[in-house]
């Protein structure tokens, strides 16, 4: 047990030097990391190679499609306008609530199809002149917006990062995923702008005026309304929800992949005269191969750590069985801070994890949700100067160091404690019934 365990850690020691001190592709520390935990396991080379082989197209071949959809229509809706008409929507929809609130729905709503990373650029114009006209605190702003965007990034789907998990610990169920994970990702949004509004400078109430002010100012006047803009959301979720309803030879019409589909072409059907199409499909593809080639590497990892007789481990540490969900945060929560990247933890954390998830009562697919849900949480704690998010928060606002480390990071180590108790809790009653 000893050296396995050592085996492991080793391992995970090497993700971490490799991708944050020896900055080389995460999918090449990945799968070099598979190769060497294999030949500590004594397994032959050739057995491993094509153990790891396995382990990649099982995982890539499940998730795949389902991460280039979400690309494109993220994609899409960043260079058609869809964005700031989405943006504008829940500005006049929410325009009693203080402006931190309405900040951080926009950026839960937007983060949803379109990565943090790109949505905080894109929103981070409007940001500026909110914060101009309203005389509000732009480092308040810049908070609600940075942990509106990444709660859902690590928490729904298609983001890749629950997708990678939900494949890794073969979930089938993602559209519990996506209403569980919104559910908990609202709640976090909602978390940063409390903290944003009361513990950086509070917000004021917008006016209609303002809202003029600003689609005059932006040119935010868009021939798109917000059913339509938001039509690559909300449709997805609406044929996902519909699938008990539906007879079994209309089934498939229900599926993930069909019901994405659906928000690409329409996606597409709003960019055709906004934007040309083949560039856009062609950047689709070169942002999502990579991400698919991770979440692969990661299933290569998880395939060989299969081969761990793990339950003679928890034989003897039998206390380990009342730690259930803290066990994924904490490993994601090492893996995020160590290393940068929310995705790779995310990835990682779940190849360690699936092998034991029946140890804590975890292998349907409640449980399996609450372990995404867990390590969701865990990659988002906490945020720093190793992740490049880090970086385009402060540099896109302005922020000095010591400021994004006092504001940014904070809020997302709150958030992510916030998220772990709240699971916790949600756990532990559910277990009760």
């Amino acid at each position: 047990m000893f050296l396995e365990i050592s085996f492991i850690t080793i391992t995970i020691a090497w993700i971490i030097f490799g991708t944050s001190f020896l900055k080389w592709n995460p999918i090449i520390v990945l799968l070099t990391g598979s190769l060497l935990l294999g030949i500590s396991l004594q397994i032959g080379l050739i057995d491993v190679l094509f153990q790891m082989f396995e382990g990649f197209i099982n995982l890539t071949k499940n998730i795949g499609v389902l991460i280039l959809f979400g690309v494109i229509i993220g994609l899409n809706l960043e260079r058609n306008g869809a964005t700031s008409v989405i943006s504008l929507g829940i500005l006049k929809t929410f325009s009693k609530l203080p402006l931190t609130y309405i900040i951080s729905l926009i950026g839960f709503i937007v983060s949803i199809p379109v990565f943090c990373d790109a949505a905080f650029i894109i929103l981070s114009t409007l940001n500026k002149k909110l914060s101009e006209l309203t005389k509000t605190s732009k480092k308040t702003l810049t908070i609600a917006l940075s942990t509106g965007l990444f709660a859902p990034h690590v928490l729904v789907p298609p983001t890749p990062g629950p997708l990678a998990a939900a494949s890794a610990l073969n979930l089938d169920n993602i559209f519990l995923l996506f209403i569980c994970g919104g559910s908990l990702a609202l709640f976090l949004a909602l978390v940063g702008a409390f903290y944003s509004h009361n513990f950086i400078k509070k917000s004021s109430v917008i006016s209609k005026t303002t809202i003029q002010s600003l689609i005059d100012d932006l040119k935010l006047e868009n021939n798109l309304n917000f059913r339509l803009a938001s039509a690559p959301i909300w449709l997805p979720i609406l044929l996902m929800s519909i699938r008990p309803l539906v007879p079994s030879n209309l089934i498939y019409l229900t599926t993930p992949v069909f019901s994405l589909f659906i928000g690409v072409v329409i996606s597409l059907y709003i960019s055709f005269r906004k934007v040309q199409i083949q560039p856009l499909l062609i950047k689709s593809l070169k942002h999502s191969i990579p991400i698919i080639a991770i979440t692969g590497a990661g299933g290569a990892l998880g395939k060989i750590i299969q081969n761990i007789d793990v339950i003679s481990w928890f034989d003897d540490v039998s206390y380990f069985d009342s730690l259930g969900i803290i066990i994924p945060f904490l490993i994601a929560a090492t893996l995020k801070t160590a290393q940068g990247s929310s995705t790779v933890a995310m990835i990682t954390a779940a190849s360690i994890i699936y092998p034991i998830l029946f140890i804590f009562g975890l292998e349907n697919d409640t449980g399996k949700i609450f372990t995404i849900l867990a390590i969701g949480v865990g990659s988002m704690t906490v945020s720093h100067a190793n992740d490049s998010y880090f970086w385009i928060v402060s540099q896109m606002s302005g922020l000095d160091i010591k400021t994004a480390y006092q504001t940014h990071t904070i809020a997302t180590f709150i958030q992510g404690v916030s998220g772990i108790i709240f699971l916790l809790i949600t756990y532990n009653l559910y277990k009760l019934f």
